[in-house]
C-alpha cells in the first residue's frame, strides 16, 4: 500500500478565511488517515515536502454533462455510442487536470462510466450518475427538431443526455429504471431551456403529479430529484412538489429563494454555461432557436447569486458546460467572485458539493477517513481565484483516490 506524507506547507480548510500552516497529512492507500498539527510519524510513507505551497482537497463540480462533446445536443446523441465514449473520456481528463476530482453528472453519463474511472480505466473524476434525465416531449430532454416525429430517438445512445416520457406512469418506471441501472439520484427538466429547440425558457416541464412521482420513487430510494429550473415559477412549483436540487435559478426571486432554504433544499447555479455560450456557442454549432434564448438567463445570473447568498439558500459549484465550451470549466471561480466571498466559493466546489454527491465527510475536506483526493497549489486560493484556473496550470499535484495523476513536486 503506498503512503505519504505531505509537509510543510499551508492548509486550506473550506470556510476558513485563511490558510493554516504547521499541518502535516498522512495518505495511505486511498484515503487520508491522519492530518495533525504536530509531525506524523510513519515507517512507510513517502514525505513529500510542499515548500510552502497550498494543500486543500480536491474541486468537486455538482453539475457537468461528461458525455456532451458537442455543443449540438441532438448530434451528440446520433453519434455512435463507441465514439461518445471515447470523447467523453477525454472530457474528464480535462476535468480532473483543472483539479475537479469528483464530478456530479446532470444527465448523460450511464452508471458504468462511473465505475470505469473508480477502476482506472479512464483518468477522470469520479462521477456521481443520474443516468439519462427525465423530460416530456417538446421539453428540455427532446432535441428533435419540431419536424422529427421519430419516437424515442436516440434514447439508447451512450451520447444522448436524455429520455422522454410522458405521464405519471412513465415517469414512475423511467425513474426506476435509472435507479435500477445505478444511478445514485433522478434528474428531471422541469421548465425550458437554452440547448433544447422547441421548449421557451417560460415553459413550464411535467405536470405537478409527474414532479410529485419522480420526488416519490427518489425517496423511495433513498435519493433525490435534481431538476432543471430557471423561471421563478417553476422553481417555487418544484420546491413545493419536494424537489431537492435546483438547478440554474438564474431568475429566482427572493421570496421563492427563501421558500427554497427553508424547506432544505440547495440551489446549483452554472453562470459559466451562458458565458461560454454567448462566446462560441453558435460557432460550435448551437442552433439559432437556442442562441436566442442565451441574455434572457445570461443577464439575471449575477443578481440570482446576491439573491439566493441573502435567503440564506446554499448555493453549490456547478457549470454545465457542452462541446468545445469545457474549458471554460473553472471560469466559474472568476463569475462567482464578483457577487459572493471567496472562502464561501471554495466552500460551493468542496463540502457543500459534496453533500449533493451525498459523500459529505468523504471528499471535498481533508480529513481522517476521508478519499484521498487532493490538490497542491502554488498560490493562496483565498487571496487569488485564479490559481484555479487556467486549465490547472498552478496545480503542481493533483491525487484522486491516493493516486497521483499530475506531480510536479520534484
Amino acid at each position: 500500500m503506498t503512503s505519504y506524507i505531505f509537509t510543510n506547507g499551508q492548509f486550506l480548510e473550506p470556510g476558513a478565511t485563511e490558510l493554516r500552516g504547521g499541518m502535516e497529512v498522512l495518505v495511505e492507500g486511498d484515503r487520508i488517515r491522519e492530518v495533525s498539527d504536530r509531525p506524523i510519524t510513519s515507517s512507510s510513507a513517502t514525505r513529500v515536502n510542499l515548500r510552502g505551497k497550498t494543500i486543500m482537497p480536491g474541486l468537486v463540480d455538482a453539475h457537468v454533462h461528461v458525455i456532451a462533446a458537442m455543443v449540438n445536443l441532438a448530434e451528440n446523441a446520433a453519434q455512435p455510442s463507441s465514439l461518445a465514449m471515447m470523447r467523453a473520456a477525454k472530457v474528464m481528463h480535462g476535468m480532473l487536470m483543472r483539479g475537479f476530482t469528483t464530478v456530479r453528472d446532470l444527465g448523460g453519463a450511464e452508471p458504468g462510466i462511473a465505475t470505469a474511472v473508480d477502476e482506472f480505466l479512464i483518468d477522470g473524476p469520479r462521477v456521481i450518475p443520474c443516468g439519462k434525465a427525465l423530460g416530456q416531449t417538446g421539453g428540455h430532454s427532446d432535441f428533435r427538431a419540431r419536424s422529427d416525429d421519430r419516437e424515442g430517438v436516440f434514447a439508447n445512445r451512450v451520447g444522448s443526455l436524455g429520455r422522454i416520457c410522458d405521464g405519471v406512469d412513465a415517469v414512475r418506471r423511467a425513474a426506476r429504471e435509472e435507479i435500477k441501472s445505478g444511478a445514485r439520484f433522478i434528474k428531471i427538466m422541469a421548465n425550458g431551456g437554452v440547448a433544447s429547440p422547441n421548449d421557451p425558457i417560460h415553459a413550464l416541464g411535467f405536470s405537478r403529479d409527474e414532479i410529485r412521482a419522480s420526488v416519490e420513487e427518489a425517496e423511495n430510494a433513498g435519493t433525490y430529484v435534481a431538476a432543471h429550473l430557471y423561471t421563478d415559477k417553476a422553481i417555487r412549483r418544484a420546491v413545493e412538489c419536494g424537489v431537492h436540487s435546483l438547478e440554474h435559478c438564474n431568475l429566482i426571486r427572493p421570496n421563492t429563494a427563501e421558500m427554497a432554504a427553508k424547506a432544505g433544499a440547495i440551489a446549483c447555479p452554472t453562470l459559466v454555461a451562458y458565458e461560454g455560450l454567448a462566446l462560441e456557442g453558435k460557432a460550435l454549432g448551437l442552433g439559432p432557436e437556442s442562441v436566442a434564448k442565451i441574455e434572457t438567463v445570461r443577464t439575471a445570473g449575477l443578481e440570482s447569486l446576491d439573491i439566493m447568498r441573502r435567503a440564506g439558500l446554499p448555493m453549490a459549484f456547478g457549470s454545465d458546460l457542452l462541446g468545445g465550451l469545457h474549458k471554460y470549466q473553472s471560469m466559474e471561480f472568476e463569475i462567482r467572485a464578483r457577487v459572493l466571498p471567496v472562502h464561501e466559493i471554495l466552500v460551493s466546489a468542496t463540502t457543500l458539493a459534496a453533500r449533493l454527491c451525498m459523500m459529505e465527510g468523504e471528499i471535498g475536506v481533508l480529513a481522517p477517513g476521508a478519499k484521498a483526493d487532493l490538490l497542491v497549489v502554488d498560490g493562496d486560493p483565498l487571496k487569488d481565484l485564479s490559481c484555479l484556473q487556467n486549465q490547472g496550470a498552478a496545480m503542481l499535484a493533483i491525487m484522486r483516490d491516493g493516486r497521483f495523476f499530475k506531480n510536479e513536486l520534484n
